[in-house]
């Protein structure tokens, strides 16, 4: 299956223009690729999409117009106060209710040297 399947920049078949991955045009970019240069998309629509196919199907990534995108907001004291009351659930282990300093494993479900006498 070749990368012409893809090429629909007016979006006749897929409904938005679709560029296959790495042909995108100039001034579109993906949310990651917008974050990496201090921006977000701001409330814009979806300008067009990018489409692969990978051994377990089609992927998809939706690009964002550049000349619309807004900077990031920044992190103020009561948003890092929300995002610590957030995250402590998950650092908190259910066996011993230790905030261990990090994320656990939903595998493991507690903390690894709870998990380790299991």
């Amino acid at each position: 299956m070749s990368a012409a399947r893809f090429w629909d920049p007016d979006g006749v078949t897929y409904g938005i223009p679709t560029y296959p991955l790495h042909l995108a045009p100039d001034g579109l970019a993906t949310r990651r690729q917008l974050r990496a240069r201090g921006l977000r998309p701001g409330g814009q629509e979806v300008a067009a999409q990018l489409m692969w196919r990978y051994p377990r199907g089609i992927a998809a990534a939706y690009l964002y117009r550049l000349d619309l995108a807004k900077p990031v907001r920044p992190m103020t004291p009561t948003r890092w106060r929300a995002h610590e009351e957030m995250m402590r659930p998950r650092r908190t282990c259910p066996a011993c209710c230790k905030d261990v300093g990090y994320v656990i494993r939903t595998s493991l479900g507690a903390c690894e040297p709870c998990s380790d006498f299991n």
